[in-house]
């Protein structure tokens, strides 16, 4: 397991925070709420946070305008990973995606299953990487929302974290897109 070095100094990422409900609002979303507090808590700066109905196109359209902006690091969505008709999250991160983190899905299923047995079978979370923007999509229960920021996110998005974090490469994920001489 990964631990905290001290002798880092800790590095606010920006974070955006996408809901994706037919039938929500910001006053009802607690998915929402619980990213919200939890990635304060850890010191980090809520860069902007919406609420978007179960469309893909529609969805997929935030995602870039997200990944566009200077001003966000980060991108979680929660809601709409399931298997119904109406769940297109995955779809639409992944039409923006330009790598897909395959593991963090793996590890996400790894830690549900430790929670809700084999009921983890149902979830699709996945993350990925597009201009130089983090994406994850993350079921749209405060129980998920919680386990997946407690136990992969928070480390992750810890500069401090060790033997390796997503924020130390951060510098380095649109590197293709710089000219070279």
């Amino acid at each position: 397991m990964g631990r905290i070095d001290e002798t880092k100094t800790f590095i606010p990422v920006k974070i955006a925070v996408l809901t994706v409900s037919d039938s929500r609002e910001l006053s009802q979303d607690r998915s929402g709420d619980t990213l919200v507090s939890r990635l304060e808590a850890a010191g980090h700066i809520l860069a902007d946070r919406t609420i978007i109905k179960d469309e893909r196109a529609d969805i997929a359209a935030q995602l870039r305008d997200w990944c566009a902006d200077d001003n966000i690091d980060v991108i979680i969505s929660t809601g709409g990973t399931g298997l119904t008709g109406r769940d297109v999250t995955v779809e639409a991160h992944r039409d923006v995606y330009e790598k897909e983190i395959e593991a963090f899905g793996t590890v996400f299923t790894m830690v549900s299953m430790q929670k809700i047995g084999t009921s983890a079978v149902q979830s699709r979370a996945t993350g990925g990487v597009a201009n130089g923007t983090y994406l994850f999509a993350l079921p749209g229960s405060p129980g998920a929302c919680k386990d997946a920021w407690d136990e992969i996110l928070s480390y992750q998005l810890d500069y401090r974290h060790m033997p390796c974090n997503f924020v130390e490469i951060m510098p380095r994920l649109d590197e293709h897109l710089k000219r070279t001489k």
